[in-house]
């Protein structure tokens, strides 16, 4: 039962790790003009899902409404670095 649950763990550590990295490209590519194509959108569509709960949140509490940076971004890439962090 410890080799399961250390394997899952595992396996959640290298998902959380790769949505972290794409996350990261995905900032990177939206400081230059890139023009949108199949891996802006591969990553927009892997990132968005952890991302959108915090947006609507946001939105719906009226935060950050007239801010340029996206804190929503920001905040759930802390989040998900944290669960890295405390699993690893």
């Amino acid at each position: 039962m410890e080799i399961f649950l250390a394997l899952i763990k595992s396996v959640v550590v290298i998902f959380l790790t790769a949505v972290e990295i794409a996350m990261l490209i995905r900032a990177v590519m939206s400081w230059f003009a890139f023009e949108e194509g199949k891996f802006s959108n591969f990553l927009c569509a892997i990132t968005e899902p952890f991302i959108y709960p915090l947006r609507l949140l946001f939105e719906k509490m009226n935060w950050f409404q007239n801010s340029p940076f996206d804190f929503a971004f920001l905040i759930t890439y802390m989040i998900i670095s944290c669960i890295t962090i405390f699993l690893g």
